[in-house]
């Protein structure tokens, strides 16, 4: 009699163990694909959206040096900077791409750089995971200055003089 009891014991020790890793697997799971940070909607966003247009009109309204390299300060490609000679970067996963960033995060033709008249500006286009300008994300065309952090995938930007 003995022997039974603690083989039922065993037999739900096991059980429960089981269903211990499995509910663990299904938790790590979860949070790797849902660990996103998910930004505030409403009011609150239009405010910040107000201030941050605010921003980015009085940086453009101070004189700004021309801007000639684009430094890749965080990802595989870390230390790696680009001259900015043309008027367009196209950074993407596709090997037609400016800046070729081998990122499954990224998309095949994610973001662009572009100059128009002395600034320099950033369009998303179309990405699905989207671009990020000091940790907010942009949609349509946004001025890009000098000690902004732009986010693609798992790599950080940012415009520097020479």
């Amino acid at each position: 009699m003995a022997s039974d009891l603690a083989f039922t014991v065993f037999r739900f020790a096991y059980l429960f163990l089981l269903w211990a890793v499995v509910l663990g697997a299904i938790w790590v799971l979860q949070r790797d694909i849902f660990g996103t940070v998910v930004t505030p909607r409403g009011k609150v966003r239009e405010r910040r959206d107000v201030q941050k247009q605010k921003r980015a009109s009085r940086r453009l309204a101070k004189h700004q040096p021309t801007m000639t390299k684009l430094l890749i300060t965080s990802g595989p490609l870390i230390g790696t900077s680009i001259e900015l000679v043309n008027n367009e970067v196209v950074i993407g996963r596709s090997p037609a791409s400016t800046l070729v960033l081998d990122d499954s995060y990224a998309s095949s033709r994610h973001a662009r750089i572009f100059k128009d008249g002395d600034y320099w500006f950033i369009e998303d286009l179309g990405s699905t995971n989207g671009t990020y300008v000091d940790d907010e994300r942009i949609s349509g065309v946004q001025p890009f200055a000098v000690n902004q952090i732009l986010r693609i995938g798992q790599s950080t930007f940012e415009l520097v003089n020479q």
